[in-house]
């Protein structure tokens, strides 16, 4: 018999029941890109730092709304503590760039044959930059640092996480409330995911079906990622190279998650289709009881690490571990959310940031068993000046693990 909510639909009685809803979360507006800018130039000053290189892709994105992806050619910009951004940017792409820029500023551009990273430097020299650190974005490709310091001697070249993860990992009521309609969205696949499985299903289908389901919910992307895994699949992490097909009584993990309005969203439920084993329930039960251990943990002021030594204290004292041995806990308990999936704060035990308001963190201090299955219970918390919040409510018990029996009371 199944745990309620689990199987006894069709992939396609769940699509046509799908009413969009990603409309009800509204975009990043043009002011709270400015008031980002600010603050990173509070920062740059308090730290006498005189030029911040933001590299294409998030950085970029989330100070001046510019969408950018990361490529052969360096494309970027440089805020300056007066506010002042001047962009880089092949000639070429000019125009496009214009097109895409939310914060104006200057576009420097050079031509295919010429040096991008000495153009870098003249721009500093214009602006009466002429020694000191400058902070470069912490995902800068190896070839634009090198580029600069083969072109100069001048500067030194510092890493601009203090600035961009000062920013970027307090998050705006307008962020959170982003990634709630996206948690929320997911939420609701997840549930769906669960109702279509029978035996013999693949991977690929569910896959298919959680990707067509983010679609009709008003994910233009579909889901973000997938990952599928039954029975002694689960066991790996992040999945195997051939999937199996579901069998009856196998562990099922479910991993996924989309993009809205350019914040993820990421959850990951584990249950049984079918039976449940004696020590499917001990492993389970233990995995929320890990999880609530972690959310307690979660305090303002703290530094992240307590989060992951609660976790592993409860399963060490349960027999588990220690440490990363399995059975136990094989990687960090969680990561840091918002336009990467993975980002700062990471909650592991070397992770000294201090917990604050804002924050937002998954929390999954998933358990393998080897060649038998994991299971992992991953939902995402951010900080309130009250403590720690749920975006999504965990998962119930191994025979409700959506909560349907609470939902019908």
């Amino acid at each position: 018999m199944n745990a309620l909510g689990i199987g006894g639909s069709t992939i396609e009685k769940e699509l046509n029941a799908i009413e969009s809803r990603a409309h009800l979360a509204k975009p990043i507006q043009k002011q709270e890109f400015q008031s980002r800018i600010n603050k990173a130039c509070n920062l740059m000053k308090k730290q006498e730092i005189p030029a911040v290189y933001l590299h294409a892709g998030t950085n970029l994105f989330y100070f001046t709304g510019t969408h950018w992806n990361s490529s052969e050619r360096m494309v970027g910009a440089i805020l300056f503590p007066d506010g002042e951004v001047c962009y880089i940017a092949p000639q070429f792409e000019k125009g496009t760039i214009l097109d895409f820029m939310l914060i104006e500023g200057n576009v420097y551009c050079w031509e295919e044959h010429e040096n991008p990273y000495a153009l870098f430097v003249d721009i500093l020299s214009e602006k009466n930059v002429s020694t000191g650190n400058i902070a470069m974005d912490e995902a800068t490709p190896f070839f634009v640092i090198n580029g600069i310091l083969k072109v100069q001697s001048t500067y030194n070249l510092i890493d601009a996480k203090p600035i961009t993860a000062g920013c970027r990992m307090i998050k705006s009521e307008a962020e959170i409330a982003i990634m709630q309609t996206a948690m929320d969205i997911t939420m609701e696949v997840q549930k769906a995911t669960a109702r279509i499985l029978k035996p013999g299903i693949s991977v690929k289908e569910v896959t298919d079906f959680i990707h067509e389901a983010h679609i009709r919910y008003g994910i233009p992307s579909g889901s973000y990622f997938c990952i599928v895994l039954f029975g002694v699949d689960s066991s790996f992490p992040h999945g195997v190279k051939t999937p199996k097909n579901l069998e009856e009584n196998d562990i099922v993990l479910v991993d996924t998650g989309c993009v809205l309005h350019d914040y993820i969203s990421d959850i990951t439920r584990t249950y049984v289709y079918g039976e449940i084993n004696e020590l499917q329930r001990k492993i389970w039960n233990l995995e929320k009881e890990t999880q609530l251990a972690a959310f307690a943990a979660a305090k303002l002021g703290e530094p992240c690490a307590v989060i992951d030594h609660a976790s592993r204290k409860t399963l060490e004292t349960k027999g588990l571990g220690p440490d990363y041995k399995l059975p136990g806990l094989p990687h960090r308990t969680g990561h840091g959310i918002g336009l990467d999936i993975h980002e700062w704060p990471y909650i592991a035990r070397h992770e000294d940031t201090i917990l604050a308001s804002g924050m937002c963190f998954s929390n999954e201090p998933m358990i393998c068993v080897p060649d038998q299955f994991g299971v992992r219970l991953e939902d995402h918390i951010y900080m309130t000046k009250e403590g720690p919040k749920w975006f999504t409510q965990p998962a119930y018990t191994i025979d409700d693990p959506f909560g349907l029996s609470i939902e019908k009371k």
